[in-house]
C-alpha cells in the first residue's frame, strides 16, 4: 500500500469475530480480522491424533493450538455444558 511520505499510517481499530463448533465429526473454527488476512501452504501432511473420550458434563476451558509452533489460536470456556 502506498502512502504519501508526509503522512504516518497506523492501525486505529482491529475487529475480530470468531466461532468454534465441536461435534462428533471434529472441530471447526474460524476467525476474521478486519486488518489483514494471510494464507500459506506448507506442503506437509499431519496425521490426526486418535480420538479420545471426553465427557463434557462439567464446566471446562479449551484451547486450540497449532501443532508445529504451539501457537494458541483459540481459547474458550464452557460454563454450562448441559444447558440447564
Amino acid at each position: 500500500m502506498d502512502s504519501p511520505k508526509d503522512q504516518d499510517l497506523y492501525v486505529s481499530n482491529i475487529f475480530q469475530k470468531s466461532f468454534i463448533e465441536v461435534n462428533e465429526e471434529g472441530t471447526e473454527a474460524a476467525a476474521v480480522a478486519t486488518t489483514c488476512m494471510a494464507t500459506a501452504m506448507c506442503g506437509y501432511v499431519v496425521e490426526p491424533p486418535p480420538p479420545i473420550d471426553f465427557v463434557a458434563d462439567h464446566p471446562f476451558l479449551f484451547l486450540i493450538r497449532e501443532d508445529l509452533s504451539g501457537t494458541i489460536l483459540f481459547v474458550g470456556q464452557v460454563l454450562n455444558p448441559l444447558g440447564l
